[in-house]
């Protein structure tokens, strides 16, 4: 039940993410809106969950990997829409 609401809620942070990717770069989408959408929730979820099941398999405590579950998917997927941007240029 907890790997469901982590999905779920990786889900709503691309979906805003996506929106604030809009905000930021306006008039450069080089993949268009639904591109921008889709690649944060996609980097998002993967970047959840790749942070949810290797932080504790490093060691690290369960608040050290809440906290990156809920800050590195956003700015991972900001990242990973920059790193578009920035190569379709």
């Amino acid at each position: 039940m907890e790997i469901l609401l982590l999905v779920l809620a990786m889900l709503i942070v691309g979906v805003i993410i996506g929106f604030v990717a809009g905000l930021i770069w306006k008039d450069n989408r080089p993949i268009g809106v639904s591109g921008d959408y889709g690649v944060a929730i996609v980097s998002a979820v993967a970047i959840g969950l790749i942070d949810y099941y290797v932080i504790p398999a490093m060691g690290f405590s369960d608040t050290l990997k809440w906290l990156g579950v809920a800050i590195e998917p956003a700015v991972g997927a900001l990242l990973i829409l920059w790193l578009i941007r920035y190569a379709k240029r």
